[in-house]
């Protein structure tokens, strides 16, 4: 059973190209598989059967694991059942009918415009503040993940056509624009002789600052500037997109920016803007006003 769970693995690193951190969490999504599955007599996949996979979802969920890592587990078994129908192991997937608990879909925090003008107003006096400065315009900029920003070398950028070449999940590539002031930035950071394929936010030793530099400068860099939210890059993503979606009305467009596969990903942001409209009329209509 082991020795299956490595060949998908595999199947998704080689042929897949899934990223490092996405194939080792469904390598221990999986390992905990096949760990409830030998639990309960399972000597090979083809006798697992779908009360066993109800019984872990339901073990996990006692364990305190929620609506959403469940989901994560869930997910991770079917594409590999999924593999073992198409590699002719299985006749049927036995999770393609189990349920996870409902995800109550929490709206994402956001800096308002203030905010976010206040966050990218850092001065640029050193070499550091100069990178710190380009890597939060590009985030607001651009709306990437934090991955997609620590990959991103001088030859993914085009600064005179304004555009920046990424690689999200999936390892799908996408070329998103870069605003005017990103791309100021990204001008006054680049070396006189810059490497094309130098990154452009490198830490220690010349190698690309890793996601958990870039959340501890974002962090600081907020204390700094007086923002009182938790900043981190996925807020700059979520606050790029409700921005953008606010001035524009543009689902589709914003869709594409932030690489989405599905628009109804998308369409969170347009709920936190009726939430606001919200908030506005409750603040500003006379009828609306609560005593």
């Amino acid at each position: 059973m082991s020795a299956a769970v490595a060949r998908f693995l595999g199947y998704l690193r080689v042929e897949r190209r899934y990223a490092p951190r996405t194939a080792d969490n469904y390598a221990r999504e999986l390992a905990l598989l096949t760990r409830h599955a030998e639990a309960h007599g399972v000597r090979d996949w083809r006798e697992l059967v779908p009360a066993q996979m109800q019984a872990l979802v339901a073990s996990e969920h006692r364990r305190g694991r929620g609506p959403g890592s469940l989901r994560h587990l869930l997910a991770a078994s079917r594409s590999f059942f999924r593999w073992l129908l198409r590699e002719g192991v299985l006749q049927s997937n036995p999770a393609s009918g189990v349920r996870a608990p409902r995800l109550l879909r929490k709206l994402p925090h956001v800096l308002d415009v203030d905010e976010a003008q206040r966050l990218m107003e850092l001065d640029a006096d050193d070499a550091l503040q100069v990178r710190d400065r380009a890597l939060l315009e590009l985030l607001y900029s651009s709306g990437l993940r934090v991955a997609e920003l620590c990959g991103v070398h001088w030859r993914d950028l085009d600064l005179d056509e304004g555009l920046v070449r990424v690689t999200g999940k999936g390892s799908k590539t996408r070329v998103v624009p870069v605003g005017a002031k990103a791309l100021d930035a990204l001008r006054a950071l680049k070396p006189a002789t810059a490497n094309a394929a130098a990154p452009v936010f490198p830490g220690r030793g010349g190698k690309p600052l890793t996601p958990a530099a870039v959340r501890l400068r974002l962090k600081r860099r907020a204390r700094e500037q007086g923002v009182a939210k938790r900043v981190h890059p996925h807020l700059l993503r979520h606050t790029c997109a409700s921005h953008l979606l606010e001035s524009s009305g543009e689902l589709r467009a914003v869709q594409e920016l932030l690489g989405h596969a599905d628009i109804a990903t998308t369409e969170i942001y347009t709920h936190l803007d009726f939430q606001r409209l919200a908030q506005v009329y409750d603040r500003a209509h006379p009828r609306a006003r609560r005593r």
